[in-house]
């Protein structure tokens, strides 16, 4: 399934900006760059979503973010992860965020594909090597 990965796959998320994803600026609730970074990675997931087994997941690597206008409480927020490459299990995004008003942000993202079966394990033997 992976192998059918290729550039111009996307996903898109789209939320409504809640309290919880605000930050106070002046008298304004505003989207929060965090917030925006969430959005974005949530949208990488779901591009992958079909071309990852039950077996697999990613996680996100990096990001490289430019939060590029305000996006008040109550607006819709909607982040589109296009996949840019594609290097065994490593996938690269290009990822634009817009407002119901105008585009809002820009990302480059990076995912790489991990076996959950392994990926456990380490967390476990980490889990296992935590100081008191």
């Amino acid at each position: 399934m992976l192998e059918d990965l290729k550039p111009g796959a996307y996903g898109e998320v789209t939320w409504k900006v809640l309290e919880e994803h605000c930050t106070r600026r002046g008298q304004y609730d505003i989207f929060s760059t965090p917030s925006m970074v969430r959005l974005l990675e949530t949208a990488g997931i779901e591009a992958l979503k079909p071309y990852l087994s039950a077996e697999q997941a990613s996680v996100g690597t990096r990001i490289d973010v430019r939060h590029l206008a305000p996006t008040l409480k109550g607006m819709s927020v909607r982040a589109v992860a296009t996949v840019r490459e594609v290097e065994r299990r490593r996938i690269v995004f290009d990822v634009e965020i817009f407002d119901d008003v105008e585009k809002v942000g820009e990302a480059l993202q990076e995912r790489f594909i991990v076996d959950l079966d392994r990926y456990t394990q380490r967390l476990e033997q980490k889990r296992g090597n935590e100081k008191a």
